[in-house]
Parts: structure tokens; sequence; C-alpha cells
């Protein structure tokens, strides 16, 4: 099968790595030419517009920087995109997502969207992780050109859905490094060195994966009596860290936001309930 690639920023060249290595025929393009230089010299072929790609390849991938940036590409394809597959496998939201689905259908092609949840590094190994979205025969039908890249996961019919576990793991990933930058500025502030404190970083991180299955488990099945770690002592704990920010000259508005969940559970009357009780729109 010929695959085209459209974008070709260190995902799309890895991208386009793994489709060579599985003796695909894939075509390229991208804004500024010269980042074309090594897969072409890898063997894929130059297209000097998106129509021109589009129209090289029975399925195209599309990964620039944003949705936005895909319904531009997409939008100067012009006719080229009727008859034709496109998957975004770019960052956006849900919504975005629903937008470019509606756009390329209604053009005459077929969508799916998928999200790349693991570096550059993974892509054509099992260790890479791809989310799709969209219509299933679509998904089946172009399965084995996608498995070049690696480990695939259809999540649904709704195009929406990807870019929703993008969206929410990314906020995760994130959150997790900001509270961990924060962290290390507090203990600098202390007199603790970052290399001091990695491995009990490394062992906080340790014990997240048997709390966040309890936590899914209870916000699930709306299940917060019998607490371990009940609202009230989150409260106190929080308490506790934004006077030790503040003392050390840290911004403290990350924990201010969360303290600010946590009172209003408390005000609730939910002290005395497990932490899971602690959710913004009150999925809990």
């Amino acid at each position: 099968m010929s695959v085209s690639v459209l974008g070709l920023g260190p995902m799309g060249q890895a991208l386009t790595r793994a489709l060579l290595n599985a003796n695909h025929r894939t075509t390229v393009w991208n804004r500024t030419a010269a980042k074309a230089d090594d897969v072409v010299a890898r063997g894929a072929v130059w297209a000097d517009d998106p129509a021109s790609a589009i129209a090289a390849g029975d399925l195209t991938l599309v990964n620039v920087v944003d949705q936005q940036a895909v319904d531009a590409v997409l939008t100067a394809a012009g006719d080229a995109v009727a008859g034709r597959v496109i998957i975004g496998l770019s960052a956006g939201t849900p919504d975005a997502a629903r937008r470019t689905a509606s756009f390329v259908t209604g053009a005459g092609g077929a969508y799916l969207d998928g999200a790349i949840m693991t570096p550059t590094d993974t892509i054509g190994t099992a260790s890479a992780s791809v989310l799709f979205s969209g219509p299933r025969e679509l998904f089946d039908d172009h399965r084995e050109v996608l498995s070049a890249l690696g480990t695939l996961t259809w999540l649904g019919e709704d195009v929406g859905r990807a870019e929703a576990f993008d969206v929410a793991l990314l906020d995760l990933f994130w959150t997790s490094v900001s509270g961990f930058v924060h962290a290390l500025s507090i203990a600098k502030a202390n007199g603790v060195s970052a290399v001091e404190l990695l491995p009990h970083a490394n062992g906080i991180s340790e014990i997240l994966p048997a709390i966040f299955t309890e936590i899914a488990e209870r916000v699930e099945s709306g299940r917060h009596d019998d607490a371990s770690a009940p609202v009230s002592s989150v409260a106190a704990s929080l308490r506790n860290l934004i006077s030790a920010a503040r003392s050390a000259g840290i911004d403290a508005g990350a924990l201010e936001t969360f303290r600010d969940y946590v009172d209003a559970a408390v005000a609730a009357g939910h002290g005395d309930a497990e932490i899971s009780r602690i959710t913004p729109l009150g999925i809990g």
C-alpha cells in the first residue's frame, strides 16, 4: 500500500522511517522542504504540495503542530481529499477532531483520528502506543499498514475519543511533571538537592498505580465510604504544603486550586469520605 505523510517534524520523520522500514511506498510533504532530506535519502518520495502528496497515497497520515494546522493543510489540498483516507495524528481536542472529520467527509474523503502516546524513538516498535477512533471498518481495513507504527488501540466509533484519551493522559503527565518540578523547588529552598530527593520521589511514583486503581474503581462505582485517606486529611496536608511553598517564595497556585476543590468537598459534608470524592465536576 502507498502511504503519504504530511508534516516532517521529529514525529513525522519517525513515522516515515517506520513506514519505509516496513517497505511501504511513502510520499512526503512538509512546509519546509529541507526537513525531507533525510527520509528522501532513505527512499521516500517528495511531493511539492499537500494535494500532490494526498493524491499519491492510498492512505495519508497528517502529523503537524495541531488540529488547526491539520485543517489548514487539508483545506490547501482541496479536491485531492475526495476518495482518500486521511488519518490525523496531531495534537488537538475532541471537538477539533470531530470538526476535521466533518470537513473530510464533507469533501468526499474518509477520516480516522489518532493520538500518539509515546516518544519518537519508540515509533516502529511494539513499545509505541497509537490510539485511534472513528469508523471501525476504516481502522480494520488499514490495520496492517498502521501496525508498522507500533501497538494500535481502537477506542470507538466516536472520532473524538482518541483526543479525549490524549488530553486526559497529557493532563496527568504534565501535572505530574509540574508537580515534580515544584517539589524540587520547595526541596531546594530548604537545603535538599534534586539528587537527594530523587529516590524518594521515585518511591512516590511506585505507589501511584495502586492509588490510581482504587480511585478509578471508587469513582466508577460511586463508593467513597470506608476511607483510608479521607478528604479532611488532604485538607490538612494541603494547608501545610501551601504554607511551605509561600515561606519559600514559591508560587502555590496549583495547590491552592486543588485546595479549593477539597474545601468545597468538606463544606458539602464529605470530609470523612475517601479522596476519590474530590472531583472538580462532581463525577465522584
